[in-house]
Protein backbone atom coordinates (compact mmCIF):
# COMPACT_ATOMS: atom_id res chain seq x y z
CA UNK A 1 0.00 0.00 0.00
CA UNK A 2 1.34 3.43 -0.95
CA UNK A 3 0.72 6.17 1.64
CA UNK A 4 1.03 9.90 0.90
CA UNK A 5 1.05 12.58 3.62
CA UNK A 6 -1.63 15.21 2.98
CA UNK A 7 -1.50 17.51 5.97
CA UNK A 8 0.09 17.56 9.42
CA UNK A 9 0.37 19.80 12.45
CA UNK A 10 4.19 19.61 12.43
CA UNK A 11 7.20 18.17 10.60
CA UNK A 12 8.12 15.34 12.99
CA UNK A 13 6.67 11.82 12.95
CA UNK A 14 4.58 11.92 16.14
CA UNK A 15 2.08 14.66 15.20
CA UNK A 16 -1.58 14.47 14.13
CA UNK A 17 -1.46 13.80 10.39
CA UNK A 18 -3.83 12.83 7.57
CA UNK A 19 -2.57 10.49 4.83
CA UNK A 20 -4.22 9.18 1.65
CA UNK A 21 -3.58 5.66 0.36
CA UNK A 22 -3.48 4.23 -3.13
CA UNK A 23 -6.60 2.25 -2.15
CA UNK A 24 -8.70 5.42 -1.99
CA UNK A 25 -8.75 5.54 1.81
CA UNK A 26 -7.49 7.93 4.49
CA UNK A 27 -5.18 7.08 7.37
CA UNK A 28 -5.38 9.36 10.39
CA UNK A 29 -2.62 9.64 12.95
CA UNK A 30 -3.68 11.36 16.14
CA UNK A 31 -2.83 11.67 19.79
CA UNK A 32 -4.18 9.34 22.45
CA UNK A 33 -5.40 11.23 25.52
CA UNK A 34 -5.38 9.27 28.76
CA UNK A 35 -9.16 9.52 29.28
CA UNK A 36 -10.60 8.53 25.88
CA UNK A 37 -9.81 7.47 22.28
CA UNK A 38 -7.78 8.89 19.44
CA UNK A 39 -8.24 12.56 18.57
CA UNK A 40 -6.99 15.06 16.00
CA UNK A 41 -7.37 18.84 16.06
CA UNK A 42 -10.27 20.38 14.12
CA UNK A 43 -7.75 22.76 12.53
CA UNK A 44 -6.10 19.80 10.78
CA UNK A 45 -9.32 18.92 8.92
CA UNK A 46 -9.98 22.60 8.17
CA UNK A 47 -6.48 23.00 6.70
CA UNK A 48 -6.92 19.92 4.51
CA UNK A 49 -10.23 21.26 3.18
CA UNK A 50 -8.88 24.81 2.73
CA UNK A 51 -5.88 23.46 0.77
CA UNK A 52 -8.24 21.33 -1.40
CA UNK A 53 -6.56 18.12 -0.25
CA UNK A 54 -9.81 16.33 0.66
Amino acid sequence: MKVTKLVSTCDVTECPTIYVTDRGTFLVQGETPTDHGLEIPVELIQKAIRDNLI
